[in-house]
């Protein structure tokens, strides 16, 4: 599965946030709660309109941003 065809980004839609194809929910909503330690359940519970596909799409996009550039902390 190729992130690209799970995630967009259209300035009409969350004023160009990275969102979940077809949603708009924000990829970053999804990061958030999976780095809180939200389960992949719960977030499904709680967005209906996601798929585990979606999910692991939005663990990949970040994972192509962390290879992009070095974030100092």
């Amino acid at each position: 599965m190729k992130w690209q065809e799970r995630i967009t980004s259209d300035p009409s839609i969350c004023h160009g946030k990275v969102c979940i194809k077809g949603t708009r929910i924000m990829v970053s909503v999804v990061l958030d709660n999976l780095a809180a330690g939200v389960s992949n359940a719960e977030i499904l519970k709680s967005y209906p309109s996601l798929s585990e596909l979606d999910l692991k799409a939005a663990i990949s996009y970040a994972a192509e941003l962390a290879r992009e550039r070095i974030i100092s902390a």
